[in-house]
C-alpha cells in the first residue's frame, strides 16, 4: 500500500485502488489534465479503479482539457459549470454524467441550508467528481478505501458512486435531524411562553424544509434512473444499491412533508394560544367594566349640581352610598363567580 500525504494547497485528489492496494495523490487540475488519461486509463497494465475528485473548479481550462481527453461532450462541461435546474442523467457511449446537490446545516440558528452542486462522470474504470469547494461529504468513503472496509475495494466505480451518493443522502438525514431537533425545542417553548420570535423560528424551519425538499427530490430521480439504467458502466448486480438509495430519498421526502405539517400545526397553535390569552384579557376587562359601570352611574347621579336631592343633607348619606356601591360590587362578583367567569 502506498500513501502520499496530501498537500492541502492542491485542489485535486486521486485515488488509485484495487483489492490489494491503494494510492492517494494530490496535485493541481493542470497536472491531471495533462497526465490522468495518459498515465492511468491508457496503461494496459493498470488494473486499478481511479477516483479523481476536484475541490475547486476555478481552473476551467484544465477541466475542459481533461474532459476533452476523456471524450466528454462540451455540453457536459457546460452542465458542470451551470446551475442545477432539473434532475438529468445523461448516458453516452463512453460515460454517464449527472449532477446533484448536497446539503449541510450552517448552524442551529441559520435561516438557510448550506448547499453545494456536485457533478459526476463515470466511465470504464474511473469516476470523476466535481465540487466547487472543499467539503467533508466523502470522509467515510475515503476511510473505506484506505482501511479496506466493506466491498468498495473489490468493486468498480459504480459501487464507489453508490457510496458517494449514500454519503450525500446521509447528510440529508443529518440536516433533517437538526431541523427536527429545532422543531422539538420550539414545540416545548410555544406552550410555555409563545412570542413572535417563536413564530419567526417556525417560518425559518419551514423554509429550510422546503429548501431540503428541492435538494432531495433530484437525487431521488437520479437514483431511480441509475436503478433502471442499461449502461455498461452501472453493473446490474449493483442496481439494488441504487434502488435502496431511492427508497432512502423517499423516506427523507416523507419526513419533510410530515414535519411541514407539524410546523403548520404549531403555527396554528401559536395563534390559538395568542387568541386564548387575548380572550383572558378581554374577560378581565369585561368583568372590570361590568363592576364599574353601575358604580359610575351612581357617582354620576350624585355628581349633578341640583339643590334638592335625597341624602344630600343626611349625615349618613355618604357612607350609605359607599356601602350600597360596595354591595353592588360584591353581588356582581358573586354572580360572575357563579357563572364560572373566573375559571381559566
Amino acid at each position: 500500500m502506498n500513501h502520499e500525504h496530501p498537500d492541502i494547497s492542491l485542489s485535486c485528489q486521486l485515488y488509485d485502488y484495487n483489492n490489494d492496494e491503494y494510492k492517494l495523490t494530490r496535485n493541481s487540475p493542470k497536472h491531471y489534465a495533462d497526465n490522468f488519461v495518459k498515465e492511468k486509463l491508457l496503461d494496459s497494465h493498470d488494473d486499478k479503479n481511479h477516483w479523481l475528485n476536484y475541490h475547486d473548479l476555478s481552473d476551467r481550462e484544465s477541466v475542459e482539457k481533461l474532459c476533452e481527453q476523456l471524450g466528454i461532450d462540451k455540453l457536459t462541461v457546460e452542465d458542470i459549470y451551470s446551475d442545477l435546474k432539473r434532475p438529468k442523467l445523461e448516458e453516452y457511449t463512453n460515460y454517464v454524467f449527472f449532477s446533484v446537490s448536497s446539503a449541510l446545516t450552517k448552524d442551529a440558528y441559520s435561516a438557510s441550508l448550506k448547499k453545494e452542486k456536485i457533478s459526476f462522470i463515470i466511465g470504464k474504470d474511473f469516476l470523476v467528481s466535481f465540487q466547487a469547494k472543499s467539503s467533508d461529504h466523502f470522509t467515510d468513503v475515503r476511510d473505506r478505501i484506505e482501511k479496506r472496509r466493506g466491498k468498495i475495494r473489490m468493486k468498480g466505480p459504480d459501487f464507489l458512486l453508490f457510496r458517494m451518493l449514500e454519503a450525500i443522502t446521509d447528510n440529508y438525514f443529518e440536516v433533517l435531524d437538526d431541523i427536527v431537533e429545532n422543531i422539538e425545542k420550539i414545540e416545548h417553548k410555544i406552550t410555555i411562553n409563545p412570542n413572535s420570535e417563536l413564530l419567526r423560528r417556525i417560518e425559518i424551519e419551514k423554509r429550510k424544509l422546503i429548501e431540503l425538499r428541492k435538494v432531495v427530490f433530484p437525487l431521488k430521480e437520479i437514483t431511480s434512473q441509475l436503478d433502471k439504467s442499461e449502461s455498461s458502466f452501472i453493473q446490474k448486480e449493483n442496481h439494488y444499491y441504487f434502488s435502496n438509495l431511492k427508497d432512502n430519498c423517499l423516506t427523507v421526502l416523507e419526513e419533510i412533508d410530515a414535519n411541514k405539517q407539524i410546523l403548520e400545526g404549531m403555527a396554528n397553535l401559536y395563534y390559538a394560544v395568542q387568541g386564548q390569552k387575548m380572550n383572558q384579557i378581554m374577560k378581565v376587562l369585561t368583568i372590570m367594566s361590568s363592576i364599574f359601570i353601575p358604580l359610575t352611574f351612581i357617582v354620576g347621579v350624585y355628581g349633578m349640581n341640583f339643590e334638592y336631592m335625597p341624602e344630600l343633607n343626611s349625615p349618613y348619606g355618604y357612607p350609605a352610598v359607599m356601602a350600597f356601591m360596595a354591595l353592588v360590587s360584591i353581588i356582581l362578583l358573586l354572580y360572575f363567580k357563579k357563572r364560572g367567569w373566573f375559571k381559566k
